[in-house]
């Protein structure tokens, strides 16, 4: 016989409660992921008063109070003596009714639950549960969402740091930019003043328009298409100082110019093909870039049939070897790696007499990566 079909609970009770848990959670990841500040605590305290049932829940730093979820709002003036014993004690500790200052027999607040909100040892901040009793299983609850909070602003300092970490190394790089490539510039335009000012005049613009975005404060990502464009730049005033000994040939798939890319790059690959494979040629040579679609990824390779390496240099350029004068590679790959994983570091082909050819893969797309 056919049975009618009833629609049913999925799960168990136990299921339910693990799912409005996570869920609850997930509500404030976003926002402490920028770490604890008075924004992030106000987005998250509601949702931790959730989480601990208590009838109030107050975040702190380490002094003073950034968020309160809940009534008893007298409390509040509690708050800062209680942050400065917690972050002292370092562990999760309960203080009872008589050990603060409140003034009202009646108070049903009759215990806090103070717990540390850590990073790497360092205490930041409290997680704070008001209640009428502490028993073992608030006392435990409250530690474990205090330790998960603290997860999560140990990953927003990892990310910080990871941020700063890039931004130094874009910095360094940027103060790798040859003086010799400035000077030589200048002074290659100074030669057409009188003889060609149109074109002077075009150089100066060029060169104007290549040291803003060289020098430029605008995030640690561009589009691969603001890339090349610097890279022409550069070229062309390379070009006004070589002449006819500096070939350039570029090849772009349009559908690979909006890509994101770490800035700064594949324009310091640009200059070491310049300055160390053609530069020691008496008649010069050529400089390819190709940009290819392929699929998923897109592809850079910038060759030069220039003098070429050793190719142990390169391994010790690569590895960070400092006296040896290459503009960034390691600062590059360690870039590239860092935003896009292993997978994504530089790849050199290279021998003494035969040219230098570097190759670069990014994804089209990647989380969390934009201009």
């Amino acid at each position: 016989m056919l049975r009618p079909w009833r629609r049913r609970h999925l799960g168990t009770e136990a299921d339910r409660v693990t799912f409005r848990t996570l869920h609850t959670a997930s509500l404030m990841t976003g926002a402490l992921r920028n770490g604890l500040t008075l924004e992030s605590a106000e987005q998250s305290v509601k949702h931790l008063r959730s989480l601990v049932a208590a009838p109030a829940v107050a975040l702190t730093d380490p002094e003073a109070l950034l968020a309160w979820d809940g009534g008893e709002t007298r409390h509040q003036r509690h708050v800062a003596d209680l942050a400065r014993r917690g972050v002292a004690d370092g562990s999760t500790t309960v203080v009872d009714h008589d050990q603060f200052d409140c003034d009202d027999p009646r108070c049903t607040i009759r215990q806090v639950v103070v717990s540390p909100l850590a990073i790497e040892e360092r205490v930041v901040g409290t997680l704070q549960v008001f209640t009428p009793a502490a028993s073992a299983v608030l006392i435990r609850a409250t530690s474990e969402v205090a330790r998960w909070v603290s997860g999560q602003l140990e990953l927003s300092e990892l990310e910080s740091s990871r941020s700063r970490l890039m931004e130094a190394e874009v910095r360094a790089l940027r103060a790798q930019i040859s003086p010799h490539f400035i000077y030589n510039s200048l002074t290659a335009i100074a030669s057409f003043v009188r003889t060609d000012p149109d074109r002077a005049r075009e150089l100066l613009l060029d060169f104007a328009d290549f040291t803003r975005y060289s020098f430029r404060r605008l995030g640690d990502y561009t589009t691969l298409e603001e890339e090349l464009r610097s890279i022409q730049r550069y070229l062309v005033l390379e070009q006004a100082r070589f002449g006819d000994r500096l070939g350039v040939i570029l090849r772009i798939a349009p559908e690979v110019l909006p890509v994101t890319i770490p800035v700064l790059s594949l324009q310091p690959l640009v200059e070491n093909a310049v300055r160390h494979g053609l530069s020691p040629q008496a008649q010069g040579g050529t400089v390819t870039i190709i940009a290819r679609d392929l699929d998923r990824e897109a592809q850079i390779t910038i060759e030069d049939d220039g003098v070429g390496q050793e190719p142990e240099r390169i391994r010790r350029a690569l590895a960070g070897d400092t006296s040896l004068d290459s503009v960034g590679l390691a600062n590059v790959d360690e870039r590239l790696r860092s935003t896009f994983g292993d997978d994504y570091g530089l790849v050199v082909d290279t021998a003494p007499g035969a040219g230098t050819k570097v190759t670069v893969r990014v994804p089209k797309y990647a989380a969390g990566v934009r201009p």
